[in-house]
């Protein structure tokens, strides 16, 4: 039985009610989750705001299971996953079927490290089909309208193939009033052949309401990258841009850290060393903000927005707590840069125009804070992006510079090209 449920939500809640009236608890609960999924008033009765969210059109993947991957967190184990176009609809000529399939995968593989080949044998990872009303798979199409295609997950037998709904209109490259545009409708359905389920997020790709794209301009949305690349890595083509920059006049970093005799540049969600050697880190979905490492713990502590992240091994995410944890007010909502000087225990965090200090020691902010950077770090300008400690210096970095700052006598020493470190 496949996992994935290719019934639309109305249809699916009112069997599963007629089926047993014992699952009402179980319905009502259901539907709170897909109304808090929309943005609706979480009430669990089928309100007119509810039902008419169930009947635009839409993917066929239910809501109310999983939001980001499926169970498992399948994926294609190859790099190179085929594809066949087994039905074309007749809609369009199969130019432009081949045409809105091979830019649907071109979108996906921009950003991560997998290669696309349509065959014409029988043999594919990936079998695209047009089809109408039961088509052998347990979860009929409903006609025009309501939903427009489903794939599975990845895997063998139908894993990871798509099936699209014949009674519908499928159009190419323009916006209509009738019909659906075939590679909107394909690159979401890619996304779950992938291993993607549904995104609680309007404007991402994965979102399961229909708008149309445009191929000709359409990117990917970060939070489809973020979630894509988390289970595949960052393309290659991604990183050679990345190093190309490295030593350009203007290469800034998002954070830095010492970890033992190492200093570790973070920019996205990659970290650089001396060496200009990428490593990626596949377990944080989103750019670190500020990093410090803390040696008597043996762990790095890393930053994104209002959470941090406790690693022991670079590249393995141990657990994540709030910044709250610190003593932050609500209104910081991320760290600009951290530094640890081991020295004192003290921890020192940057946010806009001020700083906190942070005693390890005894796990709370030092009384006093927060206090204005220009004020107590005299002759550095511009907003701190990233900071560390060595041999009695502290480098802030802001923008392309480097501040080299000695906090035992409070003043500037000399100021360095943010990629000075990086053999640039």
């Amino acid at each position: 039985m496949p996992k994935c449920i290719e019934l639309r939500p109305c249809d699916w809640l009112i069997s599963y009610f007629i089926r047993s009236k014992r699952h009402l608890a179980a319905l009502e609960e259901k539907v709170k989750e897909m109304q808090r999924f929309f943005g609706l008033a979480d009430s669990g009765h089928l309100d007119p705001q509810t039902l008419a969210i169930m009947k635009k059109a839409r993917c066929g993947v239910p809501d109310v299971e999983n939001f980001s991957f499926y169970p498992g967190r399948p994926k294609w184990k190859n790099h190179t996953v085929t594809y066949r176009i087994a039905k074309y609809t007749t809609d369009l000529t199969r130019k432009e079927v081949e045409t809105s399939f091979r830019l649907a995968f071109k979108l996906w593989s921009d950003v991560v490290p997998l290669k696309f080949v349509r065959v014409s044998h029988n043999q594919a990872d990936i079998i695209i089909t047009f089809t109408r009303k039961a088509h052998g798979d347990f979860f009929p199409f409903d006609g025009p309208r309501g939903v427009l295609a489903h794939a599975f997950e990845p895997g063998g037998g139908v894993g990871g193939d798509m099936h699209f709904d014949d009674d519908e209109l499928w159009t190419v490259g323009r916006r209509q009033s009738v019909g659906y545009d075939l590679f909107t409708v394909a690159a979401h359905e890619l996304g779950h052949s992938l291993g993607l389920s549904h995104s609680k997020d309007p404007s991402a790709l994965m979102f399961p309401k229909y708008k149309y794209l445009n191929s000709a301009k359409y990117k990917l949305p970060e939070d489809d990258t973020l979630g894509i690349q988390s289970l595949y890595g960052k393309s290659t083509k991604h990183v050679e841009r990345l190093i190309s920059k490295t030593c350009h006049p203007n290469f800034s970093v998002d954070a830095v850290a010492v970890v033992g005799n190492q200093t570790l540049f973070f920019k996205n969600r990659y970290i650089l060393n001396s060496f200009q050697h990428y490593k990626f880190l596949p377990s944080i979905i989103s750019p670190v903000d500020a990093a410090y490492d803390l040696p008597a713990k043996g762990v790095t502590y890393m930053f994104t927005g209002p959470k941090y992240w406790v690693v022991q091994q670079l590249g393995i995410k141990s657990y994540y707590g709030s910044i709250y944890e610190y003593g932050f007010p609500v209104r910081v909502r991320q760290i600009n840069a951290a530094v640890h000087i081991s020295k004192y225990g003290k921890t020192y965090f940057f946010t806009r125009d001020t700083y906190y200090r942070y005693d390890e020691f005894r796990r709370r902010m030092d009384p006093g804070f927060p206090r204005k950077i220009h004020t107590d770090w005299p002759g550095v300008t511009g907003r701190i992006d990233a900071a560390f400690e060595l041999k009695g210096a502290v480098h802030l970095f802001s923008g392309s510079k480097a501040f080299v700052f000695d906090y035992r006598k409070g003043r500037v020493l000399y100021v360095v090209r943010a990629n000075v470190w990086l053999g640039c």
